[in-house]
């Protein structure tokens, strides 16, 4: 990964044991990509624990979401420990980019479409996921002219995948309703208008922030 003071604003980052462990990670053989890559494989196993647990009943419905709500903390956590490995213990690379930005968007496919075919919605997993990315890209096109990161929310990456362990987890109780996929189904609603407000907000700032920049007049391409 590349040095960047656009870096995503965590306090987890200046914990103790975030630090120590990363310290840890720089002192072996890792390198920040494989963590990255590794973010894309935490990812795929949530998704395909809420796609079981769509179908599954008693412990093992029990068993997958909490697997689901694990794994979506451990591609945070990868998340988390590229940048820090990268940043702070030097190990930048030249595709460093690359793989800051793909993973990330694979693994919101991964987990949220995966929980769209588990709750037999999938066109909300996927207008989710859709939505997520347009969030992201509406961030780098803002960085490609040339204004800085906007990582505002609501429903920035770490609150989409919050939303969706709090959903996974919530969701074990639902036999006490009768209730069946209704929290997850709820929480990709939740998503997917969360990440339609971001993006809009988003782009509203980078707007008003090209508009207000001293000395630049940009032709337009329409």
């Amino acid at each position: 990964m590349t040095m960047d003071d656009d870096r995503r604003p965590l306090a987890s980052r200046n914990t103790g044991w975030a630090r120590s462990l990363a310290r840890t990670l720089t002192a072996t053989g890792v390198t920040p990509n494989q963590i990255s890559m590794a973010s894309m494989v935490m990812a795929a196993v949530a998704g395909i624990a809420f796609w079981g647990a769509g179908a599954a009943d008693g412990g093992l419905r029990l068993l997958l979401l909490l697997a689901a709500a694990l794994f979506c903390q451990l591609r945070l956590l990868c998340n988390l420990f590229d940048g820090m490995v990268a940043i702070e213990g030097g190990k930048q690379s030249p595709d460093g980019a690359f793989w800051n930005e793909f993973p990330d968007r694979v693994a919101d496919l991964a987990i949220l479409v995966g929980a769209g075919y588990g709750i037999g919605a999938p066109d909300l997993g996927w207008a989710a996921t859709a939505l997520a990315v347009l969030t992201a890209y509406t961030r780098e096109l803002g960085r490609a002219c040339g204004q800085p990161a906007d990582f505002s929310g609501p429903m920035a990456k770490q609150h989409r995948m919050a939303t969706m362990t709090a959903a996974a987890i919530l969701s074990v109780s639902e036999p006490l309703w009768n209730g069946h996929n209704d929290v997850l189904k709820f929480a990709l609603w939740v998503i997917a208008v969360g990440s339609a407000l971001t993006a809009l907000r988003r782009a509203r700032r980078l707007v008003v922030a090209l508009r207000s920049a001293p000395g630049t007049q940009r032709r337009g391409t329409h």
